[in-house]
């Protein structure tokens, strides 16, 4: 029997009873039967983007990304990914990203029940969970999901992941992590930057999340959220800039909702999500980083793959997204229309296997206008702004 056939068999069997797996490798792998078995997967992506209004374009190496995995029990597993971004590591502004992406230990409690430990994925929204190249449709990633719901968000911390028994397709997962960085917070990535991923995250607020995902047939419905603190300081500093540095002091709040269905070639899929930072004006007394006070996003994909009934697939995807990095700002904020944007994505996604694929999309994105009192430095000194922008991707994914 083939490798990849073997593996799957096993993991199928093993979780016939347990948690719904995404399709990441750092989830599918390390299951074999052997008490010793080491594997070793990856994922990455390339592309060539063409920005249509400015008249450039550029190639990339976007990531690529191993995956070690190791089995010591039949209880107790290793699972790991490093990342590189950008195609290499440097001191200066072209350089990419290293980073260590997840690196936890996984105790299976019984078969519907399992704990993991470490530095973990936790469940929110889509792609957080399931962001291999071959998963989704496009050469971006929903922005919803980049810039709203911070993906890919890991942090350190401890997670539950259980099935009813009582409701058939019924998950839930619960986790407990370190916090935020406020000081990190910026207008038009949100929360991005204020997150730890793993290195020196301070352990003075803490977070927690939790998620129920239900699967029927060909449906696929989830709602998560997140409240943690993001002020994790030395009090007498925190005092000084006038925050709340207890465990969920100067809190940020999350949640989001999606679904997923899939039948006979035809593909759908929403989200919404919502983030909301009510001390945002103390952070930006303290930091001066306009922090918004509430951050909302949502997108629908409607999708259909020419070549269901074979193994290949050739599907053609639309995709609809619309963002408010400042949807509410605080008294002493900067509103900033461009932070309001929609996106039109179109294209075509070919798998001449399931491990690859080939993208070819068009992007068109719609803005506000931006804020002038935010313009240091006015054009020709700096580039221009353009409202409505036009892109066209090229790019190959690929998974094993």
């Amino acid at each position: 029997m083939p490798k990849n056939i073997f593996l799957l068999a096993l993991i199928t069997s093993h979780f016939s009873f347990g948690q719904i797996l995404t399709k990441e490798d750092s989830l599918n792998a390390g299951l074999v039967k052997s008490n010793s078995t080491t594997v070793v997967s990856g994922y990455g992506n390339f592309r060539y983007s063409n920005n249509i209004t400015k008249g450039t374009a550029s190639v990339n190496l976007d990531r690529l990304v191993v995956f070690i995995g190791h089995k010591f029990t039949n209880k107790i597993s290793f699972f790991s990914e490093l990342e590189v971004e950008d195609a290499k590591i440097s001191g200066g502004g072209l350089g990419g990203e290293f980073a260590i992406e997840q690196a936890f230990i996984k105790f299976d409690i019984n078969r519907t029940n399992y704990i993991s430990a470490g530095l973990f994925i936790p469940r929110l929204g889509i792609i957080n969970e399931n962001h291999l190249p071959t998963t989704f449709n496009g050469n971006d990633r929903p922005f919803v999901e980049t810039f709203v719901i911070p993906s890919t968000w890991r942090e350190l911390g401890v997670s539950y992941y259980g099935t009813s028994l009582r409701l058939p397709g019924l998950n839930y997962s619960m986790a407990l992590m370190n916090g935020l960085s406020s000081q990190g917070f910026k207008s038009g990535s949100g929360i991005r930057e204020g997150r730890y991923e793993g290195s020196n995250a301070s352990a003075s607020c803490i977070a927690l999340t939790g998620a129920l995902l239900y699967y029927r047939n060909h449906l696929r419905a989830q709602v998560s959220g997140y409240i943690g603190g993001s002020a994790g300081i030395p009090k007498h500093q925190a005092d000084s800039l006038q925050l709340n540095n207890g465990l969920f002091g100067t809190p940020v709040e999350l949640v989001e909702a999606n679904i997923q269905y899939k039948n006979k070639g035809f593909s759908i899929k929403a989200l919404a999500a919502f983030v909301n930072i009510p001390n945002a004006s103390d952070i930006n007394r303290a930091y001066a980083n306009n922090t918004p006070q509430s951050i909302s996003g949502f997108y629908g994909e409607i999708g259909y793959n020419l070549l269901h009934k074979t193994q290949k697939a050739l599907i053609l995807f639309s995709r609809y997204e619309n963002i408010n990095m400042n949807l509410r700002i605080p008294e002493n904020g900067i509103i900033n229309n461009a932070l309001n944007q929609q996106y039109i994505v179109t294209g075509i996604s070919f798998l001449p296997h399931k491990g690859v694929m080939i993208k070819l999309d068009y992007s068109y994105r719609m803005t506000g206008d931006y804020n002038p009192l935010l313009i240091v430095n006015p054009y020709p000194q700096s580039q221009p702004f353009y409202r409505n922008q036009h892109f066209v991707n090229l790019g190959l994914g690929y998974s094993f």
